[in-house]
């Protein structure tokens, strides 16, 4: 077994993370709509604001969130979009983050480029090249990133990014550093760390050798995943290790695609559920190590 690689079969269910994989959105308050500039110089993209809900300073560390195929709004929003239809998953991470003190804010992409209910399974193909997660969507992972910095209550030099699938291919490309435009970013100018979550790891063919990422990057897959190739992803991640990345890979047996997504669907599998009350407190440190002073 190569040693940048990590399988998990069962995990810990400590009250702290069961905690965490049970928060009630609805319970929660409602993140803030916002507007702001993606890098790519003509799209007004739109965010949504987590404000901590742990006590903190007057400036935070602040997390940047990258949704996946499917677009930020749950299946339901039947034409509604807006904070109050945003996925589950997506507003259970952003509430995880403010629990820990943070600023987060999850990028919708998708919908001002007329996109909001996002793409079924299999569509790779016929997406339109606006949405090219190796070319686009890292610009407005810097414009997310930019426009945190600018805020009062963002730590400018301590933000992190987090992306699922098709926004987990785009955390990677971001983290490689080849979005037009944007002039080799280090840690303290670009973002501390990177959590990538099931991504598929083709990205268009650019990275035959692996990536050079310019902070630390955490991926994690299930085996059974029906949608993208663990296996390639963990050799993306050999290779990269390889080239001096620190990236590293974790595999839990028998998740599947989309095993921290809370609806019945994906939480009713044991595995599932196995794999993310292991993977939350595993992000929750892992980011407390790059972002907490």
């Amino acid at each position: 077994m190569n040693f940048s690689i990590r399988f998990v079969q069962y995990a810990a269910c400590t009250a702290v993370a069961l905690m965490l994989c049970t928060i009630s959105a609805t319970a929660a308050s409602l993140p803030e709509r916002v507007t702001f500039a993606s890098a790519d110089g003509h799209t007004t993209l739109v965010g949504y604001l987590f404000r901590p809900e742990a006590p903190h300073a007057a400036r935070t560390p602040a997390v940047v969130m990258m949704h996946g195929r499917a677009g930020a709004y749950s299946s339901t929003a039947d034409g509604r979009y807006d904070a109050a239809t945003l996925s589950r998953r997506h507003q259970e991470w952003g509430h995880i983050w403010a629990q820990q003190g943070y600023i987060a804010i999850l990028v919708d992409g998708f919908g001002p480029r007329g996109y909001p209910q996002g793409f079924p399974r299999f569509s790779y193909e016929t997406r339109p090249e606006q949405l090219n997660e190796v070319a686009i969507r890292p610009l407005d992972a810097y414009g997310a990133l930019a426009y945190l910095r600018s805020r009062n209550d963002v730590i400018a030099d301590r933000v992190a990014l987090q992306g699922w699938s098709n926004g987990g291919s785009a955390t990677l490309a971001t983290m490689a550093n080849i979005a037009p435009g944007i002039s080799a970013p280090t840690p303290a100018t670009g973002f501390r760390a990177a959590l990538a979550f099931y991504p598929a790891c083709g990205l268009k063919g650019q990275f035959p050798d692996g990536i050079r990422t310019y902070a630390p990057v955490r991926m994690f897959h299930g085996s059974a995943d029906e949608e993208v190739s663990p296996r390639g992803c963990a050799d993306l991640a050999n290779k990269s290790h390889a080239l001096g990345s620190d990236i590293q890979y974790r595999l839990y047996l028998d998740a599947t695609h989309d095993f921290d997504d809370p609806t019945p669907s994906r939480r009713d599998n044991p595995a599932n559920a196995q794999a993310t009350r292991d993977v939350i407190p595993r992000a929750i440190a892992f980011f407390a190590s790059v972002l907490k002073p």
